[in-house]
């Protein structure tokens, strides 16, 4: 597996949309690495989100993605691990904006509350933007900060003029 391949990781609830991205990867010549449950039988979550977010959070991975019925226990538990980044994305700006401002490397999904079609354009648009930098860049490194001294930083709360 190279570092460029998108992993795809899922639990029952994320079954259904999960087989239809596998079909998108394969009609566009993306590689793709299945990690995720391959059936509609009850499992639990945090088992596929600990194999993603392990792997991007090592760096055997750049990108990966989740699916569950609603998407947030996957993004909660994959945000536990260093260096992830995981987005819940209910909408094509999100998506955008999670990948400009945020460089999220980790898109969560709801097999449950997204349909497919909105769910395609979703991945489309958060694989296809690159992170801004920038201005960006200083929020990311707080987050690294975080994660070096594995704590919650504690920022002064500034009032807005």
């Amino acid at each position: 597996m190279g570092k460029d391949t998108i992993l795809i990781g899922n639990d029952h609830g994320g079954y259904e949309l999960k087989k239809e991205f596998l079909k998108y990867f394969k009609a566009n010549n993306i590689a793709v690495k299945n990690i995720g449950s391959n059936s509609l039988d009850i499992v639990r979550y945090p088992y596929y989100a600990a194999c993603i977010a392990g792997d991007v959070s090592e760096g055997r991975a750049r990108r990966g993605i989740l699916i569950c019925s609603t998407g947030i226990g996957m993004s909660i538990f994959a945000n536990r691990f260093k260096g992830v980044r995981a987005a819940l994305c209910t909408s094509t700006f999100m998506a955008k904006m999670t990948r400009k401002h945020n460089d999220s490397n980790i898109l969560c999904l709801g097999g449950k509350i997204t349909g497919v079609a909105e769910a395609l354009d979703i991945l489309k648009i958060w694989l296809n933007t690159d992170f801004e930098g920038g201005r960006h860049s200083i929020s990311l490194d707080l987050i690294r900060s975080a994660d070096e001294c594995g704590c919650v930083l504690k920022i002064p709360v500034r009032k807005v003029k």
